[in-house]
C-alpha cells in the first residue's frame, strides 16, 4: 500500500471490509461498493481476519483471528501509517440500502457535518440502519438528515484517525471478542468532545449475528466477556446506564 501525503485538513477515507465467515457475503458488499464508486475502488480494502473461507482478493490476511476489536485496531494502525485520515470499518454482513454513490455521498456529508457541527468535528460517524433490535438510536428516520448520539453500534463505524489516536486506540482489554467495544469507544469519543453522528441519508441493512451464530459457543462466550467489560467501565449497573444512553439523541432536519 502506498502512503499518501495529505495537506492539512484534507480528508482521505479508507473503506475496510472485515471478512470472516461466508465469502459470498464479503463479495456481495465488495462488489456493491465497486459498482457504486468505481473511481474510489482503490480505497476499498478487504481485511481477511484469518477466515476459514479465505477471501481471494483480500488486501491483507491476518495470521490469527483478531476478532472485531483487534481487526479494527489493526486497520486503523495500517491506514494511519498509509496517510488516511478516516477509516470506514464495515462488517461483511451489511448491505447499503440508500442512494448511491455510497462512499462519495458519505464523504461529502461527513465534510459538511464537520463544518455544521464545528468544535472538534465528527469523531465517529455511522450510517443509519433500516432496523436494529438492540440500539434504537441507529434506526433511520425518514425526513431527517442526521442524528447526534452518545454511542453507535459497531456494524459500520466511520472513525476519525485523529479521534482514535487521542483516545489511545481501541480499548479491548479483557474482551478480545469485541462485543461492547464499539459502545465504549464511541461513548469515549462523545465524552471527549467529539461529535458522534448517525446519518439518515446513508443507510444500511444488516443481518445480525450471521457469522457469530455459525461458530459454536461464540455468542455466549462473547456476551459474558461483554458483561464484564462494560461493568468494569460503566459500573455494575451498566445496563441501566445503557438504557439511558440509547434514548440520549437528537434528530436534525437540516444539513
Amino acid at each position: 500500500m502506498k502512503k499518501f501525503s495529505n495537506p492539512v485538513h484534507a480528508m482521505r477515507l479508507a473503506i475496510v471490509i472485515l471478512h470472516y465467515g461466508k465469502t459470498s457475503l464479503t463479495r456481495r458488499l465488495h462488489a456493491q461498493l465497486q459498482q457504486s464508486d468505481p473511481v474510489l475502488a482503490e480505497q476499498v480494502f478487504v481485511l481477511d481476519n484469518c477466515a476459514p473461507e479465505q477471501y481471494p482478493d483480500a488486501w491483507l490476511r491476518t495470521d490469527e483471528n483478531l476478532y472485531w476489536a483487534g481487526a479494527l485496531q489493526l486497520a486503523l494502525q495500517k491506514m494511519d501509517a498509509a496517510g488516511y485520515t478516516h477509516v470506514w470499518f464495515l462488517n461483511n454482513d451489511v448491505l447499503f440500502a440508500s442512494t448511491p454513490p455510497f462512499i462519495k455521498r458519505a464523504e461529502g456529508r461527513l465534510k459538511r457535518l464537520n463544518t455544521v457541527l464545528g468544535g472538534r468535528g465528527v469523531g465517529v460517524y455511522a450510517p443509519a440502519v433500516l432496523s436494529n433490535p438492540y440500539h434504537p438510536q441507529m434506526v433511520r428516520k425518514e425526513g431527517m438528515q442526521y442524528r447526534t448520539v452518545t454511542y453507535v453500534d459497531g456494524i459500520a463505524p466511520l472513525i476519525s484517525v485523529d479521534c482514535w489516536r487521542e483516545l489511545g486506540g481501541v480499548d479491548s482489554a479483557g474482551n478480545p471478542y469485541g462485543y461492547g467495544v464499539d459502545v465504549w469507544f464511541s461513548l469515549c469519543a462523545h465524552e471527549a468532545g467529539w461529535h458522534v453522528v448517525v446519518d439518515h441519508e446513508v443507510a444500511v441493512k444488516h443481518i445480525y449475528h450471521s457469522t457469530a451464530r455459525e461458530i459454536s459457543g461464540f455468542m455466549q462466550t462473547a456476551a459474558l466477556a461483554e458483561q464484564s467489560y462494560l461493568a468494569a467501565r460503566l459500573g455494575v449497573d451498566y445496563k441501566t446506564r445503557m438504557d439511558s444512553l440509547k434514548q440520549d439523541w437528537q434528530d436534525h432536519a437540516g444539513l
